[in-house]
Parts: structure tokens; C-alpha cells; sequence
């Protein structure tokens, strides 16, 4: 399981998510970042720091957001 970047951070990117990953698993995509989730290590830095509270662990996700795992799934795989 993984931490997962949903759509309130949609045109917002603050970036604070990218500064605390120990990681360095978070990157910037057109229009939000995603977090990757074969890197991520569940450690909950970035949710922490999030200003928009758009980070949720992906266990806790609301069904509408669920989309938000294929989404990041899709850039890191166009990313290779």
C-alpha cells in the first residue's frame, strides 16, 4: 500500500509533499504531483505537510478517489 495524491491538489501544486519524502518518490505531473507507488514507503511525511489535504493513505480513500491510484500508476509508467 502506498499514500496516494488526490484531486484538491488538482492546479494547486504546492510541492511541500516533495520537500519531506524520504524517499525522493513524489513528482510533478502536468497539472498535480503523484506519488509513486513501487517507491513509496508509507512513512505519512507528506500527508503531514500537505496544505490542501490531498494526500490519503490509499486504504483510506473515498471510491470517487480511487481513480487517483490508476492515475499515478499511469504517469510513472509513461515516466520509464
Amino acid at each position: 500500500m502506498s499514500y496516494v495524491i488526490t484531486a484538491p491538489c488538482l492546479g494547486e501544486k504546492f510541492g511541500e509533499c516533495v520537500e519531506v519524502c524520504p524517499v525522493d518518490c513524489i513528482l510533478e505531473g502536468k497539472d498535480m504531483y503523484f506519488i509513486d507507488p513501487d517507491l513509496c514507503i508509507d512513512c505519512g511525511a507528506c500527508q503531514a505537510v500537505c496544505p490542501v489535504e490531498a494526500i490519503y493513505h490509499e486504504e483510506d480513500l473515498l471510491p470517487e478517489d480511487e481513480i487517483y491510484i490508476q492515475k499515478a500508476k499511469e504517469f510513472f509508467a509513461s515516466a520509464e
